[in-house]
């Protein structure tokens, strides 16, 4: 074989050997792309897995905050008296509110409740006969009313059916800002010695 030809042969066999070399780069560089991605897929997967077990669990539904009771008493044909709250306002005034329940088993209509003042008479079933009692400085304070003689406070309409219960409230005269515990009274029901708080 000539010279010239042995050249040409080995030009060929190098310009093969680049080209397959080259043909394997390429090949390589695509199958790391390919791997990372694939690597980078699932990671992100197992991420995602991670971060929702991560993630608290909902909190159990908590049950709403019982409402405070200053006083509860008990009279006559079975009537549950509870007492609230009892808020100073800074108009002078003390709002009283509570829930009276009836659990005498059949019907009810506050009789006495209005009571014995002529003035208040027209209130029928209601909180207008109820009072606060300061013990400490010795006064009793009404139920505010207006120039009709209809007091401020709930009138229960219609009376009360058997396990009913109904929410009320009465408003009085403050007394003076020292005095912070009093006593509701109304009809027949024992007297409920409850705490004055200020209002916001």
């Amino acid at each position: 074989m000539s010279m010239r030809h042995t050249m040409k042969a080995r030009r060929a066999l190098t310009a093969v050997a680049i080209t397959t070399g080259l043909v394997f780069t390429v090949a390589g560089c695509g199958g790391g792309e390919d791997d990372k991605s694939s690597s980078g897929a699932s990671a992100s997967a197992t991420g995602a897995g991670k971060g929702s077990e991560d993630k608290p669990k909902d909190k159990e539904t908590e049950a709403p905050p019982q409402e405070a009771v200053l006083a509860e008493v008990k009279g006559g044909d079975d009537i549950t008296l509870t007492i609230n709250s009892a808020v100073r306002d800074e108009g002078g005034f003390v709002t009283v509110e509570g829930k009276v329940q009836n659990g005498s088993g059949g019907r009810w209509s506050a009789p006495g409740w209005q009571g014995s003042e002529r003035e208040l008479a027209d209130n029928s079933g209601s909180m207008a006969g109820s009072s606060l009692v300061d013990k400490t400085g010795k006064k009793k304070y009404l139920v505010l009313r207006d120039t009709d003689g209809r007091c401020l406070c709930t009138q229960f309409s219609g009376g009360f059916r058997a396990g009913d219960e109904k929410g009320w409230y009465a408003q009085f005269p403050a007394p003076p800002a020292g005095t912070t515990q009093v006593d509701f009274q109304i009809a027949d029901m024992p007297p409920a010695t409850i705490e004055i708080t200020d209002g916001e």
